[in-house]
């Protein structure tokens, strides 16, 4: 289970970051790098995360969780992602994102 915080930079883009609790109660801060809008298909949203403050040329590991609201829009859960449709859909959304950012 993972807690979702609003943190907001005003002087740079503004950038969500996520606070991930492994099992072992370590926190570890991530940055939201895309989200996915798969409700039409999956009826849940995806989020990409990467490691906060991370080097842009610095090879890191990308998370990636289905992402679930509370019903007020507040807050939500990130669950595991457990289908090869949606590692599929997401990897394919992935790539287009990442070959938009190197034109």
């Amino acid at each position: 289970m993972a807690e979702h915080t609003h943190d907001h930079d005003h002087d740079h883009q503004e950038h969500e970051h996520i606070t991930l609790v492994d099992e072992e109660g370590n926190e570890t801060l991530y940055e939201i790098l895309l989200t996915i809008d798969g409700q039409e298909e999956f009826g849940r949203n995806y989020v990409l995360l990467y490691p906060a403050g991370a080097d842009e040329d610095e090879e890191v590991e990308l998370q990636a969780y289905a992402y679930v609201e509370n019903e007020e829009g507040t807050e939500g859960d990130l669950e595991q992602i457990e289908t090869d449709k949606e590692w599929d859909m997401i990897e394919e959304v992935f790539n287009t994102f990442m070959a938009e950012e190197e034109e």
